[in-house]
């Protein structure tokens, strides 16, 4: 009997890591387990694609005991969340009970820039941080995974209504660097560890996108995708923030969020590695190919509300 394969947060939209490493692994012909927190639609799409789908809380044991029970290789990956910690050592615990011989945690990158005595303003990368060093005295065999901002996760949502209503990219970045990555990239990087784990146990990747430029260069990256211009709007951080609350953003996706942005002005996106393509053996995506898979979300509707981010 071959051993499945657990990925969590399996039920994310599509484009999501979760859902994309789950495609991945059944188009290698792997057998995979995939945990949701709740059966729906998406739930039921995963079991269509050949997934088994167990549904659970990351924070309850008995969830994590039917859903880590008879896998030896799982990947650990968790939205935003104040529970972030939390559930890291909750799912560390079960998977050390039940022997998992390769774990694959899904960090941030600004956590090489933080120690024991530098960390940054949001709440976030502290719990990142500290889950990492939780990981570390587990003596689970870890690998550790921490890619630079998201282009799906972060850009094409905080830039798509500005873009559709006005041509213009607006975030507070001033003329900070960036290298985002795609959730397509991350999840060919995963994939590609938990077919083959061993040779990867105890060692960090850090993955970014193919180039670190500024906004006013992307703005010309969304131009070339979008066939019309695109220009970036450097704007406050402080508006923006109540522009984040007024959506019904949680406080904590917000602070982090926020503290994000002042980062990226202050240059600390500004990095680069080759692990996308070292690991996949395929160029990392740029962001005009990104943006110009995704251009419907940057047309204009009827449904576009004016003030929106």
């Amino acid at each position: 009997m071959v051993n499945p394969i657990l990925v969590t947060g399996a039920a994310g939209r599509v484009g999501a890591v979760g859902r994309t490493v789950v495609e991945l692994l059944l188009r290698q012909g792997k057998t995979v387990r995939a945990m949701v927190r709740e059966e729906d639609e998406r739930a039921q799409a995963l079991r269509d694609m050949g997934a088994e789908v167990v549904a659970g809380d990351l924070l309850d044991l008995e969830s994590m005991h039917r859903a880590i029970a008879g896998c030896e290789t799982m990947y650990f990956g968790m939205s935003v969340s104040a529970d972030y910690l939390a559930a890291t050592v909750n799912v560390a615990a079960v998977a050390k009970h039940h022997g998992v011989k390769a774990f694959i945690n899904m960090s941030q990158m600004t956590i090489a820039q933080m120690s024991i005595t530098e960390t940054t303003a949001s709440p976030q990368h502290k719990l990142h941080w500290l889950a990492e060093q939780a990981l570390n005295w587990s003596g689970l065999p870890v690998i550790q995974v921490r890619p630079t901002v998201l282009l799906e996760g972060f850009f094409l949502i905080l830039t798509r209504h500005s873009v559709r209503q006005s041509n213009q990219i607006r975030l507070p970045f001033g003329e900070g660097k960036t290298s985002p990555v795609a959730v397509g990239d991350v999840g060919r990087v995963i994939a590609a560890l938990l077919g083959n784990p061993q040779p990867h146990i105890g060692k960090i990747y850090h993955l970014t996108g193919p180039q670190s430029e500024n906004m006013d260069f992307y703005a010309k990256e969304y131009s070339k995708a979008l066939g019309r211009t695109i220009t970036f709007q450097d704007i406050p951080s402080e508006p923006w923030r109540r522009a984040l609350l007024d959506r019904g953003l949680p406080v904590h996706l917000v602070n982090h969020l926020v503290t994000m942005a002042d980062l990226h002005r202050a240059g600390r996106y500004d990095r680069m590695s080759d692990d996308v393509r070292t690991l996949t053996r395929q160029e990392p995506l740029t962001v005009q190919e990104v943006i110009k898979n995704n251009a419907a979300m940057f047309t204009a509707s009827n449904e576009d509300v004016a003030g929106n981010v």
